[in-house]
């Protein structure tokens, strides 16, 4: 791992009258009105991770008038890309840590795989980290995060901790079963599903939980933001269609096509659940439908969203926007669905690795509707997100049919064939 350090990108600013570089200030002052007057920049916002979330949270920033730096493992990140300032270091070192915290007025996350004890203490010591660190430290433990909806009353699949797990545990429990890594999971990463003991050699030999399989009709997910006055709004609710392979998100329908009043129950209960866990920003809420029509929530995530990628074409106010304007202490935006619209996820083809080669992009823009989101990612490799697509149209039908035909024109391929 390289050396931390910092890389300073501040733009270019002229004078108009003298064409001299003008002196570079982030406190020159502009009003609205008299009552409401903000500094330029309205905020310097840290943002850990410097992936394609902080990416895409870097542009809402620029949006809103605020700074952003970037704190990621890898110089020049997705995010890093972007952003005026960025550090290059550890997500679980101290030091990066606190260089961000301590330079920045607000600080974030786009991921939850970081040092929850050190932005606790910087929290502590009067900095503002949103949402709360301890908060950031239940959800990175998955059982303390479902014990959490366990005290809360907020339904969820039947469950047992595990932190030795054996065959014997497992045919106690019963099969079907679905085995998860109490930290670190992700993308399909730190699950295993076991349909019966042979499937036994699936097993994660780490600290986890055991949940009852469920018998899924469909899979769902809402956005939900919360501000500092305790305010709530949902977006609409979408449907995830999953490669089953991979367990990674593959196609997302939005709204999803269930009745309004069921669409109504989960938003309520999306609601519940993060007012059970407290906190500010967007939090994505990830519920199953059980072929008995039961709600069931699956998991929380403290931060912007796979889920909602499609706010940014489909919505009033994008999820990325959104979050931000929490965190800052700003008026929340409206959520109101414009368009329906599905969202793709470009994945790595298999067989290749490598400096990404994009195919079929002039075809998939010439199809109406359809937006493309490339990460800036410098390496592809089998199955790693490197972009997505939003897909718009009157209806759902007709927006699902052009995504069909973007999926078969446009993908990403490397260099270097495995």
């Amino acid at each position: 791992m390289p050396t931390p350090f910092v890389r300073y990108l501040l733009p270019a600013t002229t004078d108009s009258e003298t064409e001299q570089p003008a002196p570079v200030s982030p406190w020159f002052r502009v009003s609205n009105t008299v009552t409401d007057r903000f500094p330029f920049p309205v905020k310097r916002i840290g943002i850990i991770g410097g992936g394609q979330l902080g990416r895409l949270m870097v542009m809402a920033a620029h949006k809103l008038g605020c700074a952003a730096t970037v704190l990621d493992p890898y110089r020049n990140s997705p995010a890093g890309q972007l952003a005026g300032h960025e550090i290059v270091g550890n997500l679980d070192d101290p030091g990066p840590i606190r260089d961000l915290v301590e330079t920045c007025e607000v600080t974030t996350f786009d991921i939850e795989s970081i040092a929850a004890d050190v932005l606790i203490d910087l929290a502590r010591h009067g900095h503002t980290i949103r949402p709360d660190p301890t908060l950031l430290a239940l959800i990175q433990d998955k059982l303390t995060q479902k014990q959490r909806f366990d005290e809360a009353g907020i339904p969820t699949a039947e469950f047992i901790a595990m932190d030795r797990p054996s065959a014997e545990a497992f045919r106690q429990f019963g099969y079907p079963l679905v085995q998860k890594a109490r930290r670190g999971g992700y993308d399909g990463r730190g699950v295993a599903v076991m349909k019966d003991e042979e499937d036994f050699h699936r097993v994660l030999d780490v600290p986890g939980l055991v949940e009852r399989c469920v018998d899924t009709e469909k899979e769902l997910a809402v956005m939900v933001v919360r501000s500092l006055e305790g305010e709530m709004r949902c977006y609409p609710v979408v449907e995830m269609v999953f490669q089953s392979e991979q367990n990674i998100l593959d196609q997302l329908l939005a709204p999803a096509q269930i009745d309004s009043g069921l669409a109504a129950q989960v938003q309520q209960l999306a609601m519940k659940t993060v007012s059970a866990l407290g906190g500010v920003g967007i939090f994505g809420v990830e519920l199953f439908l059980t072929r008995q029509g039961e709600l069931l929530v699956n998991e929380v995530a403290p931060r912007t969203h796979n889920s909602g990628h499609y706010t940014i074409e489909a919505c009033v106010t994008d999820q990325f926007e959104q979050h931000l304007r929490a965190v800052l202490g700003l008026p929340l935006g409206a959520t109101d669905l414009l368009r329906p619209a599905v969202m793709l996820n470009l994945l790595g083809e298999p067989g290749f690795r490598g400096r990404p080669q994009i195919v079929g992009l002039q075809a998939a823009l010439a199809i109406p509707g359809t937006s493309v989101h490339l990460y800036g990612k410098a390496e592809t490799r089998p199955y790693r997100k490197m972009g997505h697509v939003t897909v718009l149209d009157e209806d759902l039908d007709s927006a699902r049919d052009k995504a069909r035909r973007v999926s078969q024109l446009l993908r990403i391929e490397g260099e270097e064939s495995l």
